[in-house]
Formats: C-alpha cells, sequence, structure tokens
C-alpha cells in the first residue's frame, strides 16, 4: 500500500462523515447565501471549531470577491487551500543528543503507552538505538501493556513497581541510556492521578528528576491525543501546553475518527505541530504527519 492510500483509507471515516457533504453542497449550482449557512454547519460538524471555521469562511468570502468566483464548485479549491494553511509543516526532528529524550503525556486511554512502543519500533527500524521506559506506574496495566510490547517487538525497557516513582524510573532509565550509549530513550508518562493538578504536578517532577540526570533533559515532551475526542482534547492540549512545555503532538487512533477536522482546530489554537500520526494498529501503522496527503486525504470526494 502506497502512502497516499494508507493515509486516504484511515481518514475514510472523517471523509464520508461530513467533508463528503461539502463536495456535495459545493456542486455546480451558483453561490448563494443560503450556501454559506449549510457550508458553515458541516464545518462545524467536521470538528474544526468555531474560530477556525470563522477564519475559514472570512477567507472564502475574500477569495469571492476578489476573484469574481460564481460557481460553488469555485470553492472547493479555495477551501482546499485554506484547510492547508491551517497546518503546520512538521520541523525536522532533533535527535543529535545522545540520549535524545523524550517524555510522552497524554491522559489515559489516548493511546500514549502503544505510540511509545511504535515510535520506538519507528526509530529502531531507521537504524537508532531505542530504550523505553515504563514511567506511568500509577496504572498498573500501562506497565503490563509496555512490557508486552518491547517483548513483542525486541525493544529493551526500564519499568519500575505499580504505585512506584515515577520520577526514580525515568532517572533510572537516563542512567541506563548513557551507559548503554543510546541513542534515544521514550518514556511512557502518567495519564491521571487523583486530580489534573496532581498529574501536572507529577508530570512537572518527572521534567525536573530528567534535567538532574542528564542536563538539558528531555529535550522533547510529546502530546498524545486521542482523534476520536474531538473538540473535548482541545482542552487536553491546552491544559498540557500550559503545565508541561509540550513542542509537539502525535494525533492517534486517526484511523478510528469520523473527527479528524479537530486536527486544524488544534493547530489553529494551540499552535503545536502534529508531528506523528496513528493509522492503524500494527506497529508500523505510525507516519510522520503529512500535512497534505491529511487533507488530501479528508477530501477524498472532492473532484476539482
Amino acid at each position: 500500500m502506497s502512502i497516499f492510500q494508507k493515509w486516504r483509507d484511515s481518514l475514510a471515516k472523517t471523509s464520508k462523515r461530513t467533508f463528503g457533504q461539502i463536495a456535495n453542497l459545493l456542486g455546480a449550482t451558483e453561490i448563494e447565501d443560503e450556501i454559506w449557512d449549510e457550508l458553515e454547519a458541516l464545518l462545524i460538524q467536521s470538528d474544526l471549531g468555531m474560530e477556525t471555521v470563522d477564519l475559514i469562511l472570512d477567507a472564502l468570502e475574500k477569495r469571492v470577491d476578489t476573484e469574481g468566483l460564481t460557481k460553488a464548485h469555485e470553492l472547493r479549491i479555495g477551501l482546499r487551500e485554506e484547510l492547508r494553511k491551517l497546518l503546520l509543516t512538521p520541523p525536522p526532528l532533533n535527535l543529535s543528543h545522545k540520549p535524545t529524550v523524550v517524555l510522552l503525556v497524554g491522559v489515559n486511554g489516548s493511546g500514549k503507552t502503544t505510540s511509545a512502543a511504535k515510535l520506538g519500533h519507528r526509530f529502531r527500524n531507521q537504524g537508532k538505538t531505542v530504550l523505553l521506559a515504563a514511567a506511568d506506574t500509577y496504572r498498573a496495566a500501562a506497565i503490563d501493556q509496555l512490557q508486552s510490547w518491547a517483548q513483542r517487538l525486541d525493544l529493551p525497557l526500564i519499568a519500575g513497581q505499580p504505585n512506584g516513582d515515577p520520577g526514580a524510573v525515568t532517572y533510572d532509565a537516563i542512567q541506563a541510556a548513557q551507559s548503554r550509549q543510546t541513542d534515544l530513550l521514550l518514556v511512557d508518562t502518567a495519564g491521571r492521578l487523583h486530580t489534573r493538578f496532581n498529574l501536572m504536578q507529577e508530570l512537572e517532577k518527572v521534567h525536573r528528576v530528567a534535567g538532574k540526570a542528564l542536563p538539558g533533559a528531555p529535550h522533547a515532551i510529546w502530546l498524545v491525543i486521542d482523534a476520536t475526542n474531538g473538540q473535548n482534547a482541545l482542552q487536553q492540549a491546552k491544559a498540557f501546553r500550559d503545565a508541561v512545555k509540550v513542542n509537539g503532538i502525535i494525533l492517534s487512533k486517526l484511523d478510528s475518527s469520523a473527527r479528524g477536522g479537530m486536527a486544524f482546530a488544534i493547530q489553529r489554537e494551540i499552535g503545536l505541530p502534529i508531528l506523528f500520526a496513528g493509522l492503524g494498529e500494527k506497529p508500523e501503522d505510525i507516519e510522520p504527519f503529512d500535512p497534505d496527503a491529511f487533507v488530501d486525504g479528508i477530501l477524498a470526494d472532492f473532484k476539482y
């Protein structure tokens, strides 16, 4: 399967849910006042969020005025271009530190542990030496899950005891990564404690411990967001960004979601690049985020 086809298949639910209706709306009819209300409603249903929808509609109305558009289908190219503008092109990953320490954060159920394993598999296949750290000690199943993935993919793992100190696990993992001269350490952190405040405090502690173990660490903090959560994921992203200085997003379960449009709202309102996307359940089903493939995938029914 080509990468483009993989993106298209993974975005089929999002494409059919509302963007297919938008394709029908922007048919061969004249551009009339009613079309704007219908387009607004469909874009909102696509989980873009009100601010993003208003931005797109304003841009399209300006195009109608400046380019003299009269047919609804002429808006299709404009819509694609405006959607593409909203997506940041992911920056090159800086893995020059040895080890490069990456914290994976996010709420329970977001796909964080699975993403850690898939990323480890991906980077190992690219010739990097990888170490996983199971620092989500508050959820015993997270340790078991990452251990299972590590055994399946033949990846080394540092794990603590259930209800142990996540900071201690992180410290031990960094020490191990240094002694083994590992290229990349992926730390799976806790996703839920008694309150969000406690969770953020714990993550800040892990961050501090990492810096004590290795000055400059962590070198990256990636937030894993479940694409099936739609607009609800936006508030999660804001909370983590403000608390632990997230610098990149992994969009998981994109193949299971009909709410892929939320990616535009995240980029618009959070301002963080989407680095990777989960496009399936297999170990190799995580891909660097491709803005063009993403837009073309959700607009698969569009004819230009």
